[in-house]
């Protein structure tokens, strides 16, 4: 077994990354070996210095990728040698002291209350059928609960405490965690779920299902936020995660409890919920220079 191959069974078993996360390694250090192979003629991880990782850096910024890419690579990059380490492997991390690009701080997008609002109180916004029902339930829980796409996706009916309005749901790395939703979710739930067993037929354990009844899938869901969003908001992204950084908005824009939110998130650290105190502080920023005498003064 290859020191890569060991690294990702490290990262599938023990911190249980998810799936998408794995690829995304691996795919960055497959580049990062591709490249040494390249230039040196073979790939040995303890030959491996500063100078070549600094001459793969620039090649991916000749290449047009991203200060933003090129981070995520180089983390991944440092990552694998952190591992090494700690394996006794070798002594040094050749991505430790290396300046990376500066990447600009990216604020999350979120989607106006009102046009969800409005989204979610339209009785004809997604019609009375099957689909209908199915669709405007994803939409009213991504935003009722901010839920990843992967936890929706294996979210089940038993995950589901109808009477204390709160769902189960499985995080990163296994992580439970408990979110209570809107009382008005457990309208749609009950007329979706009563639509579901009468067009498919067939029971299973996962809540929501394609139109054949099977599991849905990752790129349906896309779909379905994607078309709705689109008929309330020109956000350039339309995304489940978006929907996820509205209801986090939303909730400190109303005084929720940063810690609390954190929680709700399922987010490790405070750190990465922090990131939309910018948003909500730039609307009362903006509130203030609406609202004060002065406030717009010089700007």
């Amino acid at each position: 077994m290859s020191y890569q191959e060991s690294f990702i069974n490290y990262l599938k078993y023990e911190k249980r990354y998810s799936a998408h996360t794995i690829v995304a390694y691996k795919n960055d250090l497959d580049q990062f070996v591709e490249y040494c192979t390249i230039v040196v003629g073979e790939f040995h991880v303890k030959e491996v210095g500063t100078d070549t990782v600094r001459g793969w850096l620039l090649h991916l910024m000749e290449q047009g990728l991203t200060p933003r890419s090129i981070h995520r690579k180089a983390t991944s990059v440092k990552s694998f040698y952190n591992y090494l380490m700690r394996q006794e492997e070798v002594d040094v991390n050749p991505v430790q002291n290396l300046t990376l690009p500066k990447v600009r701080k990216k604020l999350p997008a979120f989607v106006d209350e009102n046009s969800l609002n409005h989204l979610l109180d339209d009785a004809d916004s997604f019609g009375d059928d099957f689909s209908g029902k199915r669709d405007k339930l994803i939409v009213a829980l991504f935003y009722g609960t901010g839920i990843r796409l992967s936890e929706l996706i294996n979210l089940k009916e038993s995950d589901i405490d109808i009477k204390a309005n709160l769902i189960r749901v499985l995080g990163k790395r296994q992580k439970e965690r408990i979110i209570p939703y809107p009382n008005e979710i457990n309208n749609l739930l009950e007329s979706y779920v009563t639509k579901r067993n009468k067009h498919t037929g067939t029971k299973t354990e996962f809540l929501f299902v394609t139109d054949k009844g099977e599991k849905i899938y990752e790129k349906l869901i896309y779909r379905v936020v994607q078309k709705n969003l689109a008929r309330v908001t020109s956000l350039e992204k339309k995304s489940p995660h978006v929907l996820r950084h509205t209801y986090a908005t939303h909730l400190l824009n109303k005084g929720a409890d940063l810690n609390a939110v954190k929680e709700l998130l399922g987010h490790s650290n405070l750190a990465a919920t922090q990131v939309y105190t910018h948003t909500t502080f730039e609307k009362l920023l903006d509130s203030y220079k609406q609202a004060h005498p002065r406030g717009d003064k010089n700007n």
